[in-house]
């Protein structure tokens, strides 16, 4: 079995929250969480995805990494010479994605508690939001095609 769970380190603006809320409950997160709190309310949550999938909020990085699930991999999403870019990353079973803001990316402290850190192509780095979902979908269809691979259909 596997689940995953996304989220924000110092998010900016409740847009970015209800935008990633709204694109995990699509592409089937377990929950969603920040670290920090900057924002003040959303408003772009219009499935109401919060009837469905949790949302965690911690006050820090310290605090948000104590409470992990078991066996889970934490996966940065960050500009980073060390960071796999998405098209050669592999999933984890149970992971949990952070992203950073956009003014300000991952801090030191979660780059460095990370397992993995992934990179989206581009020149430009994206939406906060926007980069979730590349992410969340980018799962999606990988496990499809392990799917294919394992189980391919009877003719």
């Amino acid at each position: 079995m596997s689940y995953f769970g996304i989220g924000i380190e110092n998010c900016k603006t409740g847009v970015n929250l209800g935008t990633l809320w709204r694109s995990a409950h699509a592409y089937g997160a377990a929950f969603i969480f920040v670290v920090g709190q900057r924002y003040h309310g959303q408003s772009s949550d219009t499935t109401k995805a919060w009837r469905q999938i949790p949302l965690y909020q911690y006050e820090n990085f310290g605090k948000f990494h104590e409470n992990i699930p078991h066996d889970c991999m934490l996966v940065g999403v960050e500009t980073a010479a060390a960071a796999v870019p998405i098209n050669k990353f592999f999933h984890p079973k149970r992971a949990v994605y952070i992203l950073g803001a956009e003014d300000g990316g991952l801090s030191n402290a979660a780059k460095e508690k990370c397992h993995k850190l992934l990179i989206l192509p581009g020149v430009w780095c994206l939406n906060v939001a926007c980069a979730g979902t590349v992410v969340m979908y980018d799962r999606l269809i990988k496990r499809d095609k392990e799917a294919e691979i394992k189980f391919p259909p009877i003719k």
